[in-house]
């Protein structure tokens, strides 16, 4: 299976809740690309990124962003691809003004967020595998047996 998932993160600093995701969609065997973008910095690529996630078979996007958190949104604004936000730490306010951005997306511009840090970036990763679950049989074969692993303690 080609890369289903694709990972952006707004800078290098987000690379350890990266790592969270990555790890999570190994356990369960869905491929993914990860990407280093910035909604302020590098807005035209970022766009290019979103609009042209599905042509390359990107079924969920995951934007990892800290502070104005803006990336999440701004990947929302490009594609109709269902988008993951996950807050990052590293602000002085501590991930909430990310989770705030995040969670403040206007009607019809929908963006899911998770927990602010290590929990949120972990529960992207199962979020996008239910998401997959519905189109790819692999998938939801290696979540339902998670979630089967997960209640039997």
């Amino acid at each position: 299976m080609a890369a289903v998932v694709g990972i952006v993160m707004g800078s290098r600093s987000d690379e350890p809740l990266a790592q969270e995701t990555q790890r999570v969609l190994d356990d369960l065997n869905i491929e993914y690309e990860t990407s280093v973008l910035s909604a302020h910095r590098m807005p035209e690529r970022t766009g290019e990124y979103a609009r042209t996630a599905r042509d390359r078979g990107i079924d969920v996007l995951i934007g990892i962003a800290g502070a104005a958190a803006h990336l999440p949104g701004v990947l929302a604004g490009w594609t109709t691809l269902p988008v993951i936000g996950v807050p990052a730490t590293g602000s002085p306010l501590n991930g909430l003004d990310a989770l705030y951005s995040i969670v403040q997306m206007p009607p019809g511009v929908p963006v899911a967020s998770v927990a602010i840090g290590s929990m949120g970036a972990r529960n992207a990763a199962y979020l996008a595998a239910a998401i997959l679950s519905l189109k790819h049989p692999p998938v939801q074969q290696a979540w339902d047996a998670f979630r089967l692993r997960q209640s039997q303690g």
